[in-house]
């Protein structure tokens, strides 16, 4: 496939993610911040699991589990942490002002892992203007969200 294809459906991505942190702030006020972040994750499981029945993936990879490092099940304890920290964070400064925050951070990291090829990723050669672009980004992202 192409790559602007990818590049459409990780902009989806970031749509659904600034959607997804206003509807869990929406939820939040609510049933309060913990709450809802168990819902979601009770949701998203449920849905995850309808998508593999529903296209016959079945579970036969489950017994795997044991090959995998011991980091990568982090991810679900990261995404509490996200989850909670975009619910917080769009309630007391906004959907733009804290989309623009989590951005920055992204990109940046994503550097860093690509830098390092870090946790069996593919490694990407760094350059120093990358910084000059994640520099730009930050002052661009202030520019936009001048008080």
């Amino acid at each position: 496939m192409s790559k602007w294809i990818f590049l459409g459906v990780a902009a989806c991505s970031g749509a659904a993610m600034a959607l997804q942190g206003t509807l869990n702030t929406a939820l939040g006020k609510i049933t309060g911040i913990w709450e809802s972040t168990l819902i979601v994750h009770v949701i998203g499981a449920i849905t995850a699991f309808l998508i593999i029945v529903a296209l016959g993936i079945g579970f036969n990879s489950i017994n795997k589990l044991s090959q995998a490092p011991w980091y990568v099940y982090l991810g679900g304890v990261l995404n509490v942490v996200i989850i909670y920290a975009v619910v917080r964070s769009i309630g007391q400064i906004g959907v733009g002002n804290a989309t623009t925050a989590i951005i920055v951070a992204q990109i940046a990291t994503a550097l860093l892992i690509d830098g390092l090829g870090a946790f069996g990723m593919k490694k990407y050669e760094f350059h120093y203007i990358d910084l000059l672009g994640i520099a730009l980004l930050a002052i661009g992202a202030r520019i936009l969200l001048l008080d």
